[in-house]
């Protein structure tokens, strides 16, 4: 069993590594501009899996991408000779999405304050449907039970003691 926190060090290892060398050694002219924002590897330490985000259009994630996937030899062999590993980790590239998720995301609220306004500006106009106090107050109730004729417990019905 492996300790999580080696596998998270060797995961950040791996994200650092991975920036560096297409920051320096990757010139291929498809690469746009991208940015390795995290790494996970299992804990066997077998695969890693580098999460990064393109700034541009489909065209240059689709570039990039493509890019990635040519020079992955070169960034596996560079990442097993830094760890010193049995094994280098094969290595998965994958598009992390967060800028997309987080202008959805944006927009549904902007959707819900939108109907939350209109709620709003519907229900100040609004009035009752019947009266002001559709529910009947303690003084009616009070009032109806005086007028039930109950007898009262203070004289007996036979005129005896109660001892």
């Amino acid at each position: 069993m492996t300790d999580p926190a080696k596998v998270r060090r060797h995961a950040e290892r791996v994200r650092e590594l991975v920036a560096s060398v297409v920051r320096t050694q990757i010139k291929d002219p498809r690469l746009g501009m991208i940015t390795i924002t995290d790494a996970r590897i299992t804990a066997d330490l077998r695969d890693a899996t580098v999460f990064y985000t393109v700034l541009g259009d489909a065209a240059a994630q689709a570039g990039t991408a493509a890019a990635l996937e040519s020079a992955k030899g070169m960034l596996r062999s560079t990442v097993g000779k830094a760890l010193g590993l049995r094994h280098s980790p094969t290595l998965t590239f994958v598009l992390d999405d967060v800028q997309d998720q987080v202008k959805h995301i944006d927009d549904l609220l902007a959707q819900a304050r939108n109907a939350d306004a209109e709620v709003q500006r519907l229900a100040a106009k609004a009035a009752y449907a019947g009266d002001a106090q559709p529910y009947r107050l303690d003084s009616d109730d009070d009032e109806s039970d005086d007028t039930t004729g109950e007898e009262s417990d203070d004289v007996s019905s036979t005129g005896g003691d109660r001892r």
